[in-house]
């Protein structure tokens, strides 16, 4: 057969070779529909793979530091590898960090590890595993949004359909809101939910950081329960309050993440070679004066200027023109993961001037949630319960805009979650609901001391 083949006419041999090696791999049980390419840049292969970032392999290292030296060594690995996700930085003797490390850095990390006797677990061994699981819990982004569900993760666009579907479903209780286009022209959409124009108003947050899908799908949630429970507790609060919540106020970055990256967490902006802002690290409160970085290859680059982001932009513009016309007096952003409940500041142990009521309504909430599933969340001021940052949302919203309620919530899982921000799908109702109680015990606690008359 070879001879044959170097005897044919030029014109027929690159036709003639591919036939005979598709049928060669058909006979063989090779998929023709997996992504290969038999012929390098034939424009006629059926079925490239995505481009999609992955993570084969990759492992999550829990790590315990005992001494300065650790702490120095794991800072100094940040600075200088684009191999290794950090979820937090490295700060002081006792923290613990988790670790998201590439497979080609598995190798070395281990020797440092060893060498310098750091205290560590491996929670997870290969990262891709989860996410895997993760993209098969999302449903298509052609269905219809009447089966919006919490027990599936859904597409931006059929996020906006159903809050359209309730506005239709609701049209004396729900008002959409469009606070403007994102960097890259996708709405930010939200709703209102009103039962009389004179009452006070809470605002919640959602998915400021793109690859927390469950804090979209919380916000979700409590619309749903504000608008269909039968509980009389959760009816007299939808009556004796005014909603607006915004499932997504980073589209851009959501959509990425459903269809490039999984673990992207910033906005879509283009700086050169790179892209994205920490949109949670560019308020004008304090803007990258701790918690932040001025890299803009880093995660938590929080931008070129205080508030420089389209999407930070359209909220601080939304609030000051809504925070006194509609009695705004209380702000919560919902982040997830490790079940915190958080209140300001982050860029300072300074305490606010209502920090008592503030720690005594996350107490009450935190509680709640004991109550409800016996899932413990801790509560404290940001920089206090997580980690040092500054230029986020809560804190702005709170000196800036002068709202007197506000909180960070820190969903699902726990601090050493193998999960990071992957959540399965079977933890979201959940998950929401643990939500939805805090919200309820923080609102109910902060009138009974007279925030709302």
């Amino acid at each position: 057969m070879g001879n044959k083949i170097i005897n044919m006419p030029a014109a027929r041999i690159g036709t003639q070779w591919l036939v005979i090696l598709c049928v060669a791999m058909a006979a063989s049980g090779t998929n023709l529909d997996s992504g290969i390419c038999p012929v390098a840049g034939d424009s006629g292969c059926r079925g490239n793979p995505p481009d999609q970032a992955r993570y084969d392999n990759y492992r999550i290292y829990n790590v315990e530091f005992e001494n300065q030296e650790q702490i120095e060594l794991f800072q100094k690995l940040e600075e200088q590898s684009d191999s290794l996700t950090f979820i937090g930085h490295a700060r002081e003797v006792g923290q613990k960090l988790s670790i998201l490390v590439a497979a080609h850095r598995v190798a070395d990390i281990a020797d440092l590890l060893k060498t310098y006797k750091v205290k560590h677990r491996v929670l997870t061994y290969n990262f891709q595993e989860k996410i895997d699981r993760n993209l098969a819990e999302v449903q298509p982004e052609s269905i219809d949004a009447s089966q919006l569900d919490w027990q599936h993760f859904f597409h931006l666009k059929t996020i906006y359909e159903w809050l359209d579907k309730m506005v239709e479903k609701y049209p004396n209780r729900v008002t959409v809101l469009d606070m403007g286009s994102s960097t890259q022209g996708n709405a930010i959409k939200g709703v209102k939910l009103t039962s009389n124009a004179n009452n006070k108003a809470i605002f919640i947050e959602s998915g400021i950081h793109a690859r927390e899908w469950i804090s979209p799908a919380a916000a979700t949630y409590i619309i749903n329960q504000l608008l269909t429970s039968q509980d009389p507790k959760v009816q007299q609060l939808a009556q004796d309050y005014n909603w607006i919540i915004f499932p997504c106020v980073n589209p851009d970055g959501y959509k990425y993440t459903f269809e490039h990256d999984r673990m992207w967490r910033k906005n879509r902006q283009l700086f050169g070679t790179c892209r994205g802002v920490d949109l949670n690290r560019n308020y004008p409160d304090h803007w990258n004066s701790t918690g932040s970085s001025s890299d803009p290859t880093r995660y938590d680059f929080a931008g070129p200027s205080a508030g420089s982001e389209l999407e930070t932009k359209r909220l601080i513009d939304f609030i000051r023109a809504n925070a006194g016309k509609e009695q705004i007096k209380t702000y919560i952003a919902l982040h997830s993961y490790s079940q915190m409940l958080m209140f300001p500041y982050g860029y300072t142990k300074e305490r606010v001037s209502n920090y008592d009521d503030l720690q005594e309504f996350g107490k009450k909430a935190s509680a709640a949630i004991k109550a409800e599933n016996g899932r413990d969340y801790v509560s404290g001021s940001l920089f206090e319960t997580i980690y040092p940052s500054s230029g986020g949302s809560m804190d702005w919203a709170h000196s800036e805009a002068g709202i007197p309620i506000a909180y960070t919530f820190e969903l699902r899982g726990p601090p050493d979650s193998q999960d990071l921000f992957i959540l399965p799908a079977v933890e979201i109702q959940p998950t929401a609901s643990e939500a939805f109680t805090a919200i309820r015990a923080i609102v109910e606690a902060a009138a009974e001391k007279g925030y709302y008359k």
